[in-house]
């Protein structure tokens, strides 16, 4: 599922209008961006979380030289899957 498809889902579901579902879908995502982008940590209880991971610097190499090439750090973004979401897809 995409982001129009999860439009037109909400739109279907709902009786919003097309304009009001993709306001709503906007809304969530960017709150969600904005959350992670603070360092704070999102739960969706039964679903899902979001949460940032932070990486030290380190050496690693490039795979076409070999030369030893310095990674910077980095913070990236996790998805942890909720217990109930697991059994739901286990079970279909």
């Amino acid at each position: 599922m995409n982001k129009l498809e999860l439009i037109a889902a909400l739109k279907d579901k709902s009786g919003l209008t097309k304009s009001e579902a993709a306001e709503v879908v906007e809304i969530f995502f960017n709150s969600l961006t904005n959350a992670l982008v603070n360092g704070e940590r999102v739960e969706i209880r039964g679903l899902c979380s979001f949460f940032i991971k932070e990486y030290e610097s380190y050496t690693g190499r490039n795979p076409k030289t070999g030369d030893k090439v310095t990674i910077p750090p980095k913070k990236l973004p996790f998805f942890k899957c909720g217990k109930e979401l697991k059994e739901m897809v286990d079970n279909k």
